[in-house]
């Protein structure tokens, strides 16, 4: 086993250290959740990618095509 960890030590370590990162970004990202953060500005009626937004589009475009 040690031999294994002699041989292939700075694979281990450059292994641990992208681990390390990739941990610290989902431990950031779930801490910003659940403070309220996140990359939603929370107004739907501007936003193009939220389906409340398509919907209310749809539903705009709608009404004013029967008036």
């Amino acid at each position: 086993m040690t031999e294994f960890i002699q041989h292939y030590w700075g694979s281990i370590l450059v292994g641990a250290g992208v681990l390390a990162v990739v941990a610290l970004i989902i431990v950031n990202a779930v801490k910003d959740k659940r403070a309220g953060k996140s990359s939603c500005g929370g107004d739907c009626a501007h936003c193009g990618c939220c389906h409340h937004a398509q919907d209310k589009n749809k539903s705009s475009l709608q009404n004013s095509n029967t008036k």
